[in-house]
């Protein structure tokens, strides 16, 4: 088990001087603020955000996750953190990054974003976590592991004790991202944090919590890795309105919301197999639907042309003939089954 993640960051992150503000060092009550250049008239957007109104944001969103504050690092989107993962750990043309396929497409975007190799290693029979195959694709140079589960396009979770392993035998960072953990059974890696340093939990506010639009997502760390992940990211990297809003929302109970998608996710799986177009539905744990059909495009321009939007998966290797279907409300699901009885009859 890795107990120091010291050896695996990047020599200039090791020594780097982060960028500091007077309001990051002023301690006091409301003042008048002559520090950063901001034109003082009001009109609720001169000022830079308050580093205060995020550390309470922060904190209600650690109460709520059921973790410390300083193990929690907030970004603008769950894809700055990913960024950050590359820019923290990985040496450009040196190292590598390692990631199970079909998965989410941010983590290769990244990596050539940042000029490190990006491997895969596709997934078992229904989608299965290949274990022993992520370890082999492994050398010296591997800093960095992506598993996202529930997995994006496939939904399935996997198990916790098949994660905690490549946790505990691989020589670098494992980010475990959990983007749709709120809607799967199979449980959080959160708690693990602090007993394992090397293990890097990625969540969001955009799906249960219902605040895509905003741009909140949330990395569950060891206090190094969110320290060194605050010293490197931009200043101000999440806005006003976004820390004010997103506040309000907290406040609100979701449980209904998302008890609501899982009941609707298992009539989607019961219903759409009965269409002769549908072959497979394959087990969800997310808020989607991965759903194998007879002529993916047909079908998906047949849905386009109604004004209904899912996502065609059918080229992607590992889904082929799929389309990813979100789970909507109930009204918006009705449609979607009307729309492919319709399309079943032709």
């Amino acid at each position: 088990m890795m107990t120091d993640i010291s050896g695996l960051l990047r020599a200039n992150i090791a020594g780097l001087k982060p960028y500091s503000t007077a309001r990051d060092e002023y301690k006091g009550s409301l003042g008048i603020f002559l520090d950063a250049n901001e034109n003082p008239y009001q009109n609720g957007y001169n000022r830079y955000p308050s580093p205060s109104q995020k550390e309470k944001v922060r904190a209600r969103i650690a109460a709520i996750k059921g973790v410390k504050p300083e193990n929690l690092f907030m970004g603008n989107g769950s894809d700055e953190a990913i960024d950050l993962c590359y820019r923290v750990f990985c040496e450009p043309r040196i190292d590598n990054a390692i990631s199970i396929a079909p998965s989410y497409g941010m983590y290769g975007v990244c990596a050539d974003i940042n000029d490190v190799e990006f491997r895969t290693v596709p997934l078992g029979k229904d989608f299965s976590l290949p274990v022993e195959e992520l370890l082999k694709s492994a050398d010296e140079h591997s800093k960095l592991m992506f598993l996202c589960s529930p997995n994006n396009p496939s939904a399935n979770a996997y198990d916790p004790q098949q994660l905690l392993q490549l946790v505990e035998r691989f020589n670098g960072m494992v980010i475990v991202d959990e983007a749709y953990v709120d809607f799967s059974s199979k449980g959080s890696l959160k708690t693990y944090v602090n007993r394992y340093p090397n293990l890097i939990v990625l969540q969001t506010l955009s799906k249960a919590y219902a605040m895509a639009g905003l741009r909140v997502g949330l990395a569950i760390a060891d206090e190094k890795v969110v320290s060194i992940f605050k010293q490197v990211k931009y200043p101000y990297n999440i806005g006003i309105d976004t820390l004010s809003i997103a506040g309000k929302i907290l406040e609100k109970d979701v449980r209904d919301q998302i008890e609501e998608i899982i009941a609707q996710r298992g009539m989607l799986s019961r219903i759409l197999p009965e269409f002769r177009c549908v072959e497979k539905v394959y087990p969800s744990d997310a808020n989607f639907l991965l759903v194998k059909v007879t002529d993916a495009r047909e079908l998906y321009n047949r849905l386009i042309a109604a004004e209904l939007i899912v996502r065609d998966r059918s080229t992607t290797p590992g889904c082929e003939g799929c389309l990813r279907i979100t789970v909507g409300t109930p009204e918006e699901n009705k449609k979607l089954l009307d729309i492919i009885s319709d399309y079943d009859k032709r």
